[in-house]
């Protein structure tokens, strides 16, 4: 990737991160980047290809981030589980955290027909196809359930944390989710 391109990128993730995609023009970011506009369009076609690249690589990166945690601090599979919220309560507590982009997006882009909409939904649907993943690699026998479950708690407290720093959420989250995930393995021995 060219060093422009990738500082584009890096530019447009963060204004769209704190500013909202929305209210992020085109002029702001060949701005902040140094650069013009036409630079900007021969790397991305347009606005909506850069906001899906944005989307894609934060996604990816997450992914990564949290799958080599986990596979680098556990042993068993059902501690990945266990040592799920762990991980991340130590992502919304770092000071660079900015929510899960995929959640800021579709509430950007309601409607379902959207690009951005849809590739928000896609990637919460592979968000919560990893956490079944994790559940079936423990013994789960119902994963799809606690991966559902487990999502819907993880959401929520990014929600809350982006709403108000500090909130508390992820300890609550964290809290609900070893109660459904020892249920979840105790029913499935």
């Amino acid at each position: 990737m060219s060093l422009l391109r990738e500082k584009i990128l890096n530019v447009a993730t963060d204004l769209f991160q704190t500013r909202g995609i929305n209210s992020t023009g085109v002029d702001t970011i060949v701005a902040v980047a140094g650069t013009t506009k036409m630079t900007l369009y021969k790397y991305f076609r347009s606005k909506e290809d850069l906001i899906l690249e944005v989307l894609q690589k934060g996604h990816q990166d997450f992914q990564t981030w949290l799958s080599d945690k986990l596979t680098s601090n556990t042993k068993k599979p059902s501690e990945k589980l266990q040592k799920l919220f762990d991980f991340i309560e130590e992502w919304v507590s770092a000071p660079d955290f900015r929510g899960m982009a995929f959640l800021k997006a579709s509430a950007e882009f309601p409607n379902e027909e959207n690009a951005v909409h849809r590739l928000s939904a896609e990637h919460s649907r592979q968000f919560r196809q990893y956490l079944t993943s994790l559940a079936t690699e423990a013994g789960v026998k119902d994963a799809d359930s606690l991966s559902l479950q487990l999502s819907l708690l993880i959401e929520g407290a990014i929600q809350a944390e982006q709403m108000k720093r500090g909130s508390g959420a992820v300890k609550y989250a964290k809290k609900a989710a070893k109660i459904l995930i020892d249920s979840a393995l105790k029913d499935s021995r």
